[in-house]
C-alpha cells in the first residue's frame, strides 16, 4: 500500500517540502511503499549522517547546494542538478558542504 501526504494529480514545488533544521538532518517521506520510495533530506552546512548501509537501491539526487558523499572509502562532491547511484548495502555516508537539499528514490530488488 502507498504511504503518502500528497495528493495525486496536485503540483508541488519539491523544495518546499522540507526545511533544513540547526539541530539535526531533515528527513520527509514523499511516497513508500514495499517497493521503496522518495524521501527528502535537509542539511546545514556541516551536517552529517555517519556511515551507514541501505536496505534497497538508491538514487541520490542534490536539488539544492552540495554535499560530499563518500561510497566504499572514495568520496564524491555532488551539487545542485547531479546525482550518483548506489547499490543495496553499500556504506556510504554524507556530509553538507553548504545548506543543501537532497531527494533520495529508494528501489528494493
Amino acid at each position: 500500500m502507498l504511504e503518502t501526504e500528497f495528493k495525486f494529480g496536485e503540483v508541488y514545488k519539491l523544495t518546499d517540502q522540507i526545511e533544513d533544521g540547526a539541530d539535526r538532518v531533515h528527513f520527509k517521506n514523499i511516497f513508500s511503499n514495499n517497493n521503496g520510495g522518495v524521501s527528502l533530506l535537509a542539511f546545514k552546512k556541516g551536517q552529517k549522517l555517519d556511515t551507514h548501509t541501505a536496505p534497497a537501491e538508491v538514487m541520490v539526487t542534490v536539488l539544492e547546494g552540495s554535499i560530499e558523499f563518500t561510497m566504499l572509502d572514495k568520496p564524491h562532491t555532488l551539487m545542485a542538478g547531479q546525482f550518483l547511484l548506489m547499490g543495496e548495502a553499500v556504506p556510504h555516508s554524507v556530509v553538507a558542504k553548504t545548506d543543501s537539499k537532497v531527494m533520495l528514490t529508494k528501489l528494493k530488488a
